[in-house]
């Protein structure tokens, strides 16, 4: 199937797109109102309010009920189909761009075909909502000005966020019953859960802030902010260990060995040639046994990890594997197309198939729930678009690398969040919950927002009129 699914992978990445936005009849749309917009007052701001938009959804994301943050991602869609309309320059379209519209695409068709019509709508329209708000990011992130503005303004909130769960380490919280096996012997341990209310759910939040505060410190020039980004880097990631959550500490293992082989990767040509064939192994060699002294030293850690391997013996695995089995008999049933998108279809379905007293809100794997939701098309597509961005995200690397510019930084920890967000979402589904999606588009985002075609120039209209350099 490899053979098969890489040249299609980079024939879509190497797709002629501006010529197809030239002939496109749909591509006319862009630009319609712009003449209205030339003689707006309001919308001589309209980057600088798309900005604000975005970081209010940071701002406010932790702390809110998931009604107000859908009220903001309709807003932002909003918003976002109004600059498209009035804009004047390039539309930013990228092969990530058509992956994700072919998703929506089939996520449009599963719904349509869904035995829960209603249900499947709420969740298509979640859906929808998520990938605007990843159209208008793609946007505003363009300019390099307003990419690390954004990224500090999540990196704050998250620091917050980690020093309210650090102060829940010290002083006590209150744990559910349902966090871990009470027979284990690490149960009687505190999981910091901080605003987000369930330490899977900061887990997954602070992984994105790990990897970006690491990029942060050679990203940001000055004294005072890089022991800022040192300090972030080790304030949310004790706070993200101290979840005890076992796919955070997956997705966090991953994350950080991605990071480390891009950072071995940029930094290789400047290694004198004999020793560059080792940079790789190094990395191996050290992250293994990073992760041996911590599992043989630390005794939480060895504690919580011998779980992973304990079988139905431990309650959360056994919890998982009873769903697991559920819901490859509803894909089963519904191989093709799915049942439909979204949480509410999947607790129409479920209860048909539940086994008795393991309810479930979700498959508790992101790649067992695309196939519940959309069948093997589904799955498919989402596999082909991961694909693409990463494709379209070591190209662009490779591109900054010969050029020496440091917004490479940036671009490695999004690369690393994808791999990190994935390897958590094999064995949880907290990549559903909003708090954390935005997050995903964030990083899918700032693969896209640095996609250069070969017919087009290194700058953009976007960054000048923000007076930077694209």
């Amino acid at each position: 199937m490899g053979g098969v699914f890489l040249p299609l992978v980079a024939f879509s990445s190497d797709l002629a797109l501006d010529r197809w936005a030239s002939g496109s009849w749909l591509h006319r749309i862009v630009g319609w109102l712009r003449d209205w917009r030339a003689g707006s007052w309001l919308m001589q701001w309209a980057e600088a309010i798309a900005v604000g938009l975005v970081a209010l959804s940071f701002v406010l994301g932790p702390f809110v009920s998931t009604t107000l943050i859908g009220v903001l991602l309709l807003a932002s869609g909003a918003y976002w189909a109004l600059l498209t309309v009035s804009d004047s320059g390039e539309s930013g379209f990228t092969p990530i761009h058509l992956m994700l519209f072919l998703y929506w695409g089939i996520a449009t068709i599963a719904t349509a075909m869904s035995p829960v019509k209603q249900a499947a709508f709420s969740g298509w329209v979640k859906l929808t909502l998520y990938l605007v708000l990843f159209l208008l990011m793609a946007r505003v992130l363009r300019s390099p000005r307003v990419r690390s503005l954004l990224i500090a303004v999540y990196l704050h909130v998250a620091t917050i966020v980690s020093v309210y769960g650090l102060r829940q380490w010290f002083f006590g919280a209150e744990a559910s019953a349902t966090w871990s096996d009470p027979n284990s012997p690490g149960s009687e341990v505190t999981r910091v859960y901080s605003y987000l209310g369930n330490p899977n759910l900061l887990a997954g939040y602070l992984l994105p802030a790990v990897m970006l505060s690491v990029a942060a410190i050679f990203m940001w020039r000055r004294t005072l902010p890089k022991a800022l980004a040192v300090t972030m880097t080790a304030v949310n990631g004790a706070c993200l260990i101290l979840t005890f959550s076992r796919g955070g500490w997956i997705g966090l293992v991953v994350a950080l060995f991605v990071l480390t082989l891009l950072f071995v990767d940029w930094w290789s040509v400047r290694l004198p040639e004999q020793w560059r064939g080792w940079a790789v192994p190094a990395v191996l060699g050290l992250t293994a046994a990073t992760i041996v002294l911590a599992v043989a030293l630390v005794e939480p850690i060895r504690d919580r990890v011998s779980t992973i391997f304990a079988g139905r013996e431990d309650s959360s695995n056994n919890f998982r594997i009873n769903v697991w089995e559920a819901v490859f008999e509803m894909i089963r049933d519904r191989p093709i197309i799915g049942i439909g998108p979204g949480n509410n279809a999947f607790n129409k379905i479920y209860p048909l198939y539940m086994r008795p007293k393991y309810t479930a809100l979700s498959a508790y794997s992101i790649f067992l729930e695309t196939a519940v939701e959309m069948g093997f098309i589904g799955l498919f597509a989402l596999l082909w678009t991961i694909s693409v961005t990463i494709y379209q995200g070591i190209v662009q690397l490779h591109r900054l690398r010969d050029r020496a510019d440091p917004q490479g930084y940036w671009l490695m920890a999004a690369l690393a969040i994808v791999a990190g967000m994935l390897a958590h979402g094999l064995v949880d589904t907290v990549w559903y919950r909003p708090q954390i999606n935005i997050l995903w588009w964030l990083a899918i985002a700032i693969v896209a927002s640095f996609y250069r075609s070969s017919a087009s120039s290194e700058g953009n209209n976007s960054a000048q009129r923000w007076g930077v350099e694209g």
